[in-house]
């Protein structure tokens, strides 16, 4: 796939970048060298590879899924002007 000077206009202003017309065979040089990079990647045997998180194997540290009230109801509701059994008192705005 290659890149013509449109194309490249046409994604300076998608990317909302001003691309004068000097710069656009720069810009279209580079692109066209990302493509060719990504078609040369593509030809990457990858067969059998397991996908990685990380380039060093290791478990992800996971806490425990258990649900709790967090036990800092009182800090929660500390600063608030008015609260009753740690719920936020509001006034009332519909009758």
């Amino acid at each position: 796939m290659s890149v013509d000077a449109a194309t490249v206009r046409r994604i300076a202003h998608l990317a909302r970048i001003a691309v004068t017309d000097d710069e656009v065979p720069h810009l279209q040089g580079e692109l066209n060298a990302m493509l060719a990079f990504v078609e040369q990647l593509s030809e990457v045997d990858v067969e059998g590879v397991e996908p990685m998180t990380s380039v060093t194997p290791m478990e992800m540290k996971k806490r425990a899924d258990v649900v709790d009230d967090g036990e800092i109801a009182d800090k929660v509701v500390a600063n608030a002007p008015a609260t009753e059994n740690h719920f936020f008192l509001v006034p009332k705005v519909v009758e």
